[in-house]
């Protein structure tokens, strides 16, 4: 039995009726202090070092890519740096050491697969159903990366294009559905995994993975390290590359085959019940489509709404103003000569009252 039923509750009360609603609703969903406790847990788990070798692995991809990761952090420091590396050797070797662990158990038949499936069809599945999870995790990532692109940013690859057209369709309601049907993939692939992965080692007959004492193959039967060979290798490694590279994620003919079949399941129904709670959690919670506070991209692009940082940081705080109000920070960013004249005010230190005489005289 592969808890069919549990795998419908996990995802209907567990994740889908939130992923439905901050699929479109990203500023008020994050706009909490839950929100705010997660980040700084998430944060204090990333600090740790267990996935970094995820980073590494990142890093690879781009180098094999020709496309080196950019960053707007700072360079690291030389400290930082050997922090930084350390995390990764040590994560490497979680890793590898998880891996041995969970093969040598699945080639002695040591788990608690299903009776009659023979080893080597195991490790194939372990390996096949991981990277199903990891592309629809990537997916996630990438889809959201480009959710607030206008048209003409969404490449010309034609499976990336084709990718777009069907999922931001209408008003964007294939956008949770896919969540749906992903998340329906994502957990009945876990649940196998987790039968894949979970040694099966009775401690003290003898039959301990690599001699380790019978403690030491208690703690192994506990399944930490498979759900450490999950997160790295189906999770977190695949998100981070979709981050980096989101429209060369989406040009893979794979990811549109994925988005069909996540549609189809969201369209059988055996979910639904998630559009009624995501809609009872939004009602309660007053959350709006993020469209409400930004616009779309396109409307973005017609205001002039873009990051106004640098036009901001270019210039020293005027004569009289703690801040730059907003309506001439805007008014720059349209105009260049006005831009640049308030650049020569800022440099001349011209007072308050010459803006007054300026006025009188506009």
């Amino acid at each position: 039995v592969t808890g069919f039923a549990m795998i419908l509750f996990t995802c209907m009360i567990g994740q889908l009726a939130t992923q439905v609603n901050a699929s479109h609703c990203m500023l008020d969903y994050i706009n909490t202090y839950f929100a705010v406790f997660t980040f700084y847990t998430a944060m204090a788990i990333e600090f740790s070092g267990l996935m970094h070798v995820s980073y590494f692995i990142q890093k690879c991809v781009g180098w094999a890519a020709g496309k080196p990761i950019q960053s707007n952090e700072p360079p690291m420091s030389a400290l930082q740096a050997s922090f930084f590396w350390f995390r990764v050797v040590l994560s490497a070797a979680v890793l590898g050491f998880s891996l041995a662990v969970t093969l040598e158990g699945l080639f002695t038949g040591n788990t608690t697969m299903w009776d009659g499936v023979p080893n080597a069809v195991a490790v194939i599945l372990f390996f096949l159903l991981m990277s199903v999870v990891g592309l629809l995790e990537g997916m996630q990532i990438a889809f959201f990366a480009v959710a607030k692109l206008k048209k003409s940013e969404r490449g010309r690859a034609p499976f990336a294009l084709k990718t777009c057209e069907l999922l931001f369709r209408g008003d964007g309601h294939n956008l949770p559905g896919f969540m749906i049907g992903r998340q329906l993939c994502v957990v009945s692939c876990f649940f196998i995994i987790a039968r894949v992965t979970s040694l099966n080692v009775e401690p003290g007959n003898g039959n301990n993975i690599f001699g380790v004492s019978d403690a030491a193959q208690t703690f192994f039967n506990m399944g930490f390290l498979g759900a450490v060979i999950t997160t790295i290798l189906g999770s977190i490694t695949w998100q981070l590359v979709a981050s980096a590279f989101p429209l060369a994620f989406l040009s893979n003919p794979l990811v549109y085959v994925f988005l069909r079949i996540c549609l189809f399941l969201e369209a059988t129904g055996i979910a639904s019940g998630a559009w009624v709670l995501a809609a009872l959690h939004k009602r309660v919670a007053g959350f709006q489509r993020d469209e409400v506070y930004i616009g779309t991209a396109e409307e973005r692009e017609a205001k002039d709404l873009g990051d106004q940082k640098e036009v901001e940081h270019a210039l020293a705080k005027l004569p009289g103003f703690t801040t730059m109000p907003e309506a001439l920070a805007k008014l720059m960013s349209q105009d260049p000569s006005v831009k640049e004249f308030v650049r020569s005010m800022s440099a001349n230190n011209i007072d308050v009252g010459d803006l007054n005489n300026l006025e009188e005289k506009v």
